[in-house]
């Protein structure tokens, strides 16, 4: 949707064909409804009207109040529905004849940062800031199109099993048995 013409729901359907019909033709009329996705065009077709539409850059954001209404499973639905529009997104622009990332500018890159709340919140509405400054740009002027996706999820360590008595006398003997067997080779690379 973030393309540069308008789609029908039918052009979504081929871009994303694991997503049952009834799913997508459900899913643009609740974007629509709540003023996402914008009525571009509306033709005849067959004796009914099919509508193109575009996303509305200011409302394509889910806000604080709606990400806590959502439960979990809303929130695998969400970001499943972006990673396959993205990954979509991705493939369209590999299997053009004129693809050139390295000269385009293709980036993806994955990083950790440390931040406490504050830092957080800093972070988010500097990228926001950034992106919006220049989200009004329009064609011209040697300006080519760029796609920012952007996903930031917290990095939690893995649930580690409750401490018991054994446990705790394992680990205890193992740390005895490290300090006096003396360094520890490296092991391999696989």
């Amino acid at each position: 949707m973030l393309g540069p013409d308008p789609l029908t729901t039918g052009q979504l359907l081929e871009r994303l064909p694991d997503i049952p019909p009834a799913t997508m033709y459900r899913h643009v009329a609740v974007l629509a409804n709540a003023g996402v996705l914008e009525v571009a065009e509306e033709r005849r077709v067959r004796g009914s009207v099919e509508r193109s539409y575009r996303v509305r850059q200011d409302r394509a954001v889910v806000d604080l109040a709606a990400r806590q209404e959502m439960t979990l499973d809303d929130h695998r639905q969400a970001f499943t529905a972006f990673s396959a529009t993205l990954m979509s997104d991705f493939d369209r622009y590999l299997g053009g004849d004129d693809a050139d990332p390295a000269d385009e500018g293709l980036l993806y890159r994955q990083g950790v940062v440390w931040l406490t709340g504050d830092e957080f919140a800093a972070l988010v509405e500097e990228i926001e800031a950034l992106v919006a400054a220049r989200a009004g740009h329009t064609e011209g002027d040697g300006r080519a199109r760029h796609v920012f996706s952007v996903v930031v999820m917290p990095d939690k360590p893995e649930p580690t099993p409750a401490s018991t008595p054994a446990s705790t006398a394992a680990s205890t003997a193992e740390q005895t048995s490290d300090q006096t067997s003396g360094p520890a080779s490296p092991s391999p690379r696989h």
